[in-house]
């Protein structure tokens, strides 16, 4: 299949630093089969969108809505400084089906896995995807990548006990992105992460592998219990685990316990956190805080750059979707 995808980038200008495709369409999920009429979703990391943006718009003038007229200037501008700084085309007709592709920049990409600004293409990368191009001479990439999922296990370790299975562990993972993402209430699939956690426990399995290596000190698959994690739930580990989090998730944390009309400091509120018995519902609350104002704000980006139609016609699959899942 990757021959496939492969075929479809290449109608794309080049100057991208990664691109990979994702998605149920791409990527199994249980109830849900990968057909020709299932849409393929994209997203192409991009060294400067306003050239890129400038040579697509030449190539594939269709694929933008109305909005192109105002030249990609305006659509730069819309990227980078709206929403979750990505553009996305939608409902794309191609030689092999229906695409939806989006656009963010390098920098922008880098913020986001280094410091969950939105938590929107970072969060995407805490779960498998199929990685199409990714350039092995960008060092700052690939390091940002890698602790984007160091951030995701830590945080995860922050939301379980101390003992949990590896299933969990990956549903815990793969949750966070969604997390106060209010289309999980409307025009999502309600068994959406059990289902993709499911039917990708083995890539799940591959991506973290690295990472729970490297935290042996803290968290161990237990040989004798096959799918078993035990971990330290000390202050002490809590306090690593939480000092090591991306800066958003540590200010959200900030402010929230700062709610009182103190003023402590990012380290005084660690520590606070670390001793807190409730540890789990602070952190998640803070997830929360990311996402549900990226998703929000990225989901009224998506009604300018898809235009009304598309974006009713993608909004109404997605419902009836959901619907279906409901009988499931």
């Amino acid at each position: 299949m990757v021959s496939v995808y492969q075929n479809i980038i290449r109608s794309f200008p080049r100057g991208y630093s990664m691109a990979f495709a994702y998605g149920s369409g791409v990527m199994p999920q249980v109830g849900h089969a990968i057909t020709r009429s299932s849409m393929i979703d994209f997203i192409f990391v991009v060294e400067d969108p306003l050239v890129w943006h400038r040579e697509n718009m030449h190539l594939n003038p269709r694929h933008y809505s109305s909005l192109r007229l105002l030249g990609p200037a305006t659509i730069e501008t819309v990227q980078c400084n709206w929403g979750a700084k990505i553009y996305y085309n939608t409902l794309v007709p191609t030689h092999e089906g229906l695409i939806k592709y989006g656009v963010i920049s390098e920098r922008d990409l880098i913020c986001d896995l280094l410091d969950w600004e939105t938590l929107y293409v970072a969060g995407r990368l805490h779960k498998p995807v199929n990685i199409l191009h990714k350039d092995s001479k960008d060092p700052e990439l690939e390091r940002a990548l890698q602790l984007n999922l160091s951030y995701a296990v830590r945080t995860a370790l922050l939301l379980l006990p101390d003992t949990f299975s590896e299933e969990e562990l990956y549903h815990t993972i793969a949750h966070l992105s969604y997390s106060g993402d209010f289309r999980m209430h409307v025009g999502e699939d309600k068994h959406k992460v059990r289902n993709i956690v499911e039917a990708q426990l083995l890539e799940f399995r591959k991506l973290y592998a690295p990472v729970l290596d490297s935290l042996q000190d803290y968290v161990l698959l237990d040989a004798t219990a096959p799918g078993t994690a035990i971990q330290d739930t000390s202050p002490h580990a809590k306090y690593r685990h939480l000092s090591l989090l991306p800066l958003q998730l540590q200010l959200a944390l900030v402010r929230d316990c700062n709610k009182d009309g103190r003023n402590r400091d990012v380290e005084e509120v660690l520590l606070v956190a670390a001793q807190d018995p409730d540890t789990q519902d602070m952190v998640i609350k803070g997830v929360r805080s990311i996402v549900s104002r990226s998703s929000l704000t990225q989901a009224l980006k998506g009604v300018v750059t898809a235009g009304l139609w598309k974006s009713l016609k993608y909004s109404t699959a997605k419902v009836k979707k959901m619907i279906s899942s409901w009988h499931r």
